[in-house]
């Protein structure tokens, strides 16, 4: 058995793949049941993954150290989260907040859910707590890029099916491709890539 979002081998009785992460009990997700009618217009960039220029060192990155590789209608339910290990806690958890710094120089704190985007739009239906502009004269960050929101205290992103795709880069691990519809944690210090921009989670 294979990885469907990396191609790893896995063996047999895998929850998660070791190699990024992904669920592999996860079922394939299909796009949001009502779609965006404003026309894409999103300028379409070359694979970041293979020519992507080399990022900054930031926060203790060495890039070179790096490999490259809910109200509850649509599409929230037609996405599903990696599941993430939880006890009991014996407090209750408090909702953390992070802060969102894009290489716009825009800094944004989060606590909720939200969508990133030129001009972000939720579906009919759909709720969320932020909707955050971000400029991009090139274009090739999505109307609608990407959504985030917090799962106990762990911040997630999900992909909205955008034009140019997202990548996350944890801090000092292994640069990953997000899955459309798919939910992925990020971790303080990890830098997500849409389009030509970009954002660092802390």
């Amino acid at each position: 058995m294979n990885c469907r979002v990396c191609g790893a081998e896995l063996a047999e009785g895998t929850l998660f793949c070791p190699m990024c992460g992904s669920s592999v009990t996860s079922s394939r997700l299909r796009p949001p049941e009502i779609a965006d009618q404003r026309p894409s217009d999103t300028s379409i960039i070359s694979d970041r993954l293979a020519e992507r220029p080399p990022a900054p060192a930031i926060a203790g990155r060495f890039p070179d150290q790096l490999e490259l590789d809910e109200d509850g209608l649509p599409p929230t339910q037609a996405m599903t989260i990696i599941p993430v290990e939880e006890a009991p806690p014996l407090h209750p958890v408090a909702h953390r907040s992070y802060t969102l710094s894009f290489s716009t120089g825009d800094v944004v704190e989060v606590s909720g859910s939200g969508l990133i985007g030129r001009r972000p739009i939720t579906q009919p239906g759909e709720h969320v707590d932020q909707l955050v502009v971000l400029s991009d004269p090139t274009r090739s960050v999505s109307k609608t890029h990407v959504e985030f929101g917090l799962e106990g205290d762990e911040l997630w992103i999900c992909d909205r099916y955008s034009g140019n795709g997202t990548v996350a880069h944890p801090l000092g691990g292994v640069a990953r491709q997000c899955e459309a519809g798919r939910r992925y944690r990020v971790t303080r210090g990890t830098r997500v890539e849409i389009g030509d921009q970009w954002f660092d989670v802390s």
